[in-house]
């Protein structure tokens, strides 16, 4: 199962959750109202301010300063996959207005596979206070409740109490130049771009390309987006400089399937610079540099004829790429084998072909469109994201590449399915030839293809539907020449027993193509990958007795009903859509745990919580594996999970028997009377698999 999905739930209920006034409402605060420094689990927090006095219809900054235990960290203002930022609840005088708590530059916080954005060591949020022009002059207190959540491997939320003491003074002045803690926050904070600067974003298939314009060039940046569910936090993040800036390229969030109107966020440049953008997204693809130099954007762009000039020239050389040459080689070959047929037929069967091409990029381009009016992105091979795309396309290579190799015969080519077919529907056959062509090049690029086709699905639908036309003819180019000059088919070798020998080592390049598209079919899959490869090799055997039947018992009904039917089988396997076999959890009480240890069963608690890194780690990569959900459910353990997303008296008070203060927190009761087994915060298979081996078999 994908978690992605599920960390999205579970952030907007607990977003939902600190937006009330009660967030962890019984957690006792620490602090008196004063400014502190006071301690807490893990931090010290502490209300600042640049001076102590405020003018009249003046301005102060003041703010919060937080000093954390090495390796804890609090949160950005997005989080990034789990977790919550620090907030202030504002208690003020009349006269006196705080604007918004500001975040300075964060910095991503890795955990296994997940990725957060915050601080560790020391920050300061700063707050910008204002005063009425008609405030009495005299002092005055502001009352600040502090909400907060501290993560290592275990997060703990936690409150204080805490308060400015200031004075309304017409004299007051700000502070020349700002100093401490706070001071070195107000220099960090993102800055707004500068009228020489520019940023803007294009939302590829798999992507957002970035470029930010400074003047300067910069070798080195991170996006950090406001909003949730746009990027994939723990992607790898590719810079490639500018002349004038740098441009960044920022993997999407899987489960982002239409591009956002804008991208608002932060671009950190380094650990002192960062600007912030709110731009509009272009939908279009930006290709990679082949040297490793980057245009600056704007310059050296493609025009319409340009790209349609190189599509023309790719899809020509598409023709030599190993997915597509064998079909046009063996293509080439029946023309030399049809040498005495009229000379008007063999055209018509090039232009045949040709539009089988044709019309298969056509259908491409119209899903490319009604996609891009939807609102989502896709590029050139987006069946390729299609489990069931690429299932039913291996295993039809596979099966060709089966005849190829002589397990059975089809013909020499797909225009030639069986004598009688090959008199009757000939034009047929060259049609769906043309069609395999598409099919099979859609795996491949060749040179010059990239940047037509990045220029083309950023542009109006008709240059898009321009520079594909002349990718198809390009495609269609070589068999289309041959056909209308059979003089040419000359050049080709004779047929003869080599032929045979070609046929084989044809297979050879397409079986190659298959375990390639295995292994994109397995890598769509994440945990489940490897399984669900295997079912695509079960149905790759049943299709090799599918061929042996058709080999043994050629020209029959029977035989061929037998395949079709093995076949139909085959296809069957990896399409099939197995539930998910994880066990459920109920949730916990007191009266239920007391209910399964009177039974006699062992129970295992996970206190967690959506806001916890450590937990979604931990469910993802060891309590979901199948040896521990087999040893769950071969041993009979009551599973039951204690949510503390929002405050529970019940499970605090459980968390506090064992000795604990937040979560992530395991225990194991074993069957019986025995003492609660508790686990380290941070889980290994083999270190839960042994402690329920322990708890399990007394």
């Amino acid at each position: 199962m994908n978690i992605r999905p599920r960390i999205a739930v579970l952030l907007l209920l607990v977003c939902a959750l600190f937006a009330s006034a009660t967030s962890f409402g019984q957690i006792q605060p620490v602090g008196d109202g004063g400014p502190g420094p006071v301690k807490a689990q893990h931090l010290t927090v502490e209300m600042v301010s640049l001076a102590p006095s405020i003018a009249p219809g003046g301005t102060l900054e003041a703010g919060l300063v937080i000093t954390l235990e090495e390796k804890w960290h609090v949160y950005w203002i997005n989080a990034g996959d789990s977790g919550e930022p620090p907030k202030i609840t504002w208690t003020l005088p009349k006269g006196i207005t705080a604007g918004p708590m500001r975040f300075p530059i964060p910095t991503r916080l890795p955990l296994g596979p997940l990725m957060d954005f915050g601080y560790e060591d020391e920050v300061a949020f700063p707050v910008q206070l204002t005063a009425a022009k008609n405030m009495k002059p005299g002092p005055i207190h502001l009352d600040a409740k502090i909400d907060w959540l501290v993560c290592r491997e275990v997060c703990i939320p936690g409150k204080a109490h805490l308060g400015l003491n200031l004075v309304v003074d017409p004299k007051a002045t700000a502070p020349a130049q700002p100093v401490g803690a706070l001071g070195e926050a107000l220099g960090l904070l993102p800055k707004p771009l500068g009228p020489d600067m520019k940023a803007t974003v294009k939302g590829g298939q798999k992507e957002f390309v970035i470029d930010l314009i400074t003047g300067q060039p910069a070798t080195d940046a991170e996006f950090y987006p406001y909003d949730q569910e746009q990027i994939a936090n723990a992607g790898d993040q590719d810079v490639d400089p500018l002349p004038n800036g740098v441009r960044v390229r920022v993997p999407r969030a899987p489960e982002l399937t239409k591009l956002p109107a804008s991208l608002h966020g932060v671009v950190k440049l380094d650990e002192e610079h960062a600007f912030e953008i709110d731009v509009p997204v272009q939908p279009g693809e930006v290709a990679r540099p082949s040297n490793g130099k980057v245009a600056a954007s704007g310059s050296g762009e493609l025009t319409t004829i340009a790209a349609i000039g190189l599509a023309f020239v790719g899809g020509i050389i598409l023709n030599l790429m190993p997915c597509v040459f064998p079909v046009l080689f063996l293509k080439g070959l029946s023309l030399v084998q049809s040498s005495s047929e009229e000379r008007g037929r063999i055209r018509s069967h090039g232009l045949v072909y040709t539009l089988g091409i044709l019309i298969s990029f056509w259908a491409i381009v119209a899903v490319l469109l009604i996609l891009r009016a939807g609102g989502n992105q896709a590029g050139w091979g987006f069946q390729l994201q299609s489990p069931t795309f690429l299932a039913i396309l291996a295993s039809g290579i596979f099966f060709f590449a089966l005849s190829l190799s002589g397990l059975f015969d089809i013909g020499l080519s797909l225009t030639s399915v069986g004598g009688e077919l090959a008199q009757k529907q000939g034009y047929t056959g060259s049609f769906f030839t043309g069609v395999l062509a598409t099919v099979v090049a859609t795996p491949c690029t060749a040179p010059f293809m990239g940047a037509a086709i990045g220029f083309a699905l950023a542009q109006p639908a008709w240059i898009t539907f321009a520079v594909f036309t002349a990718l198809a003819l390009g495609l269609a180019a070589p068999y289309l020449l041959l056909s209308f000059q059979p003089s040419w088919t000359r050049l080709l070798p004779k047929p003869g027993a080599w032929m045979e020998t070609f046929k084989q080592v044809t297979a050879v390049i397409f079986f190659a193509t298959v375990i390639w598209l295995a292994y994109v079919y397995g890598s769509l899959f994440s945990t489940q990958g490897v399984y669900r490869v295997a079912l695509l090799l079960t149905c790759f055997l049943l299709l090799t007795i599918a061929g042996w039947v058709l080999g043994k018992w050629p020209a029959r009904w029977a035989s061929s009903i037998a395949a079709i039917l093995i076949g139909a089988l085959a296809l069957s396997v990896p399409l099939y859509q197995p539930k998910d076999t994880t066990l459920a959890w109920q949730p916990y009480s007191q009266q239920t745990l007391d209910q399964a240890r009177a039974a006699g069963h062992p129970v295992f608690i996970d206190f967690t919580a959506a806001w916890c890194l450590s937990c979604q780690v931990n469910e993802r990569v060891v309590l979901k594996s199948s040896d521990v959900q087999k040893q769950f459910r071969d041993n009979n353990v009551t599973l039951l999970r204690a949510d503390w997303t929002q405050y529970d008296p019940e499970i605090t008070k459980q968390l506090a028997s064992i000795g604990r203060s937040g979560v992530p927190t395991y225990v194991i009761y074993p069957a019986g009377n025995g003492s609660a087994d508790v686990l380290p915060e941070l889980l290994t298979k083999d270190l839960v698999l042994n402690a329920l081996k322990k708890d399990t078999h007394p």
